[in-house]
């Protein structure tokens, strides 16, 4: 039972790094159902929500990890720009981590439905979005392999306050938060997209590293599980970094959908 419990993890924590590296999210959308439904099916009662969701976020640092290497080798990260996020996004996982520890079962799983369906209508309408035309105490500049010259830019109180909301989601649900930092960067701050998604990679790395030790120190990490998916989400992550530049990624985005939808719906459905 463990050797198929093992091999399942690795290829949710294959596919999950895939697509959270191509698409910036980290992957916390697989890893905590995959937790509260196939680790509890293995072993009753292991995992809590908080376990869960600190379990989850360890993982999402793995991925981040494997994914901002590749990126900055790319030189498609902003690494300053990561580092002044950090400034938000770091107090905000202290936070999202203290508010975890006050949810019951039902309560967590039919806010993190509600999150989940949220994201769905977030992922249908973030491509009808116009960026905006805003003033900017930062602009950066950023040239692509082909030449082509993009200028982005953005306030810093309000990268900050962004960062610090997307700290405290990712830690209260075990989530990355790049389905909300990617399109505040690309909406408001006109970041080109594969910048959006490298950045927020290296953004959720820095969030992640800081509550999953906050974690730790509140024994919310489920260290077997988290082994079973670490070299999967690894693998993944390189993966779709690499897969990144090559691909649109429609197909993936539609089956994204598809995925979080309904997991959306199932959750809320338990929790009712």
């Amino acid at each position: 039972m463990v050797y198929a419990m093992a091999a399942l993890f690795l290829v949710v924590g294959l596919v999950a790094g895939v697509i959270g590296s191509i698409a910036g999210l980290g992957g916390g959308m697989f890893f905590v159902p995959a937790l509260l439904y196939f680790a509890n099916a293995y072993e009753p009662g292991s995992v809590s929500p908080q376990v869960a969701a600190g379990t989850s976020l360890l993982v999402i640092g793995v991925t981040a990890l494997s994914s901002s290497i590749s990126y900055i080798r790319q030189k498609k990260a902003d690494v300053q720009t990561a580092l002044l996020f950090f400034l938000g996004s770091a107090p905000g996982a202290v936070a999202g981590v203290y508010l975890n520890t006050l949810l019951p079962v039902k309560t967590f799983s039919l806010l993190f439905g509600l999150f989940q369906l949220g994201m769905f209508a977030l992922m249908m309408v973030k491509d009808k979005i116009k960026p905006r035309n805003l003033s900017w105490d930062v602009k950066r500049r950023f040239v692509d392999p082909d030449g082509v010259e993009y200028e982005y830019g953005y306030k810093r109180w309000a990268a900050v306050a962004i960062a610090f909301l997307v700290g405290v989601v990712s830690s209260l649900f075990g989530v990355g938060g790049g389905l909300l930092m990617v399109p505040a960067m690309i909406v408001l701050f006109r970041f080109p997209p594969h910048i959006a998604t490298a950045t927020s990679m290296l953004v959720i790395l820095f969030s992640a590293a800081v509550g999953s030790a906050t974690n730790i120190l509140h024994d919310h990490v489920h260290w077997l599980f988290a082994a079973m998916l670490a070299p999967g989400a690894w693998i993944g992550g390189n993966l779709g970094a690499a897969l990144a530049a090559r691909l649109k990624g429609k197909t993936i985005v539609l089956l994204l959908r598809v995925l979080i939808l309904g997991v959306g719906i199932q959750m809320i459905g338990e929790a009712i």
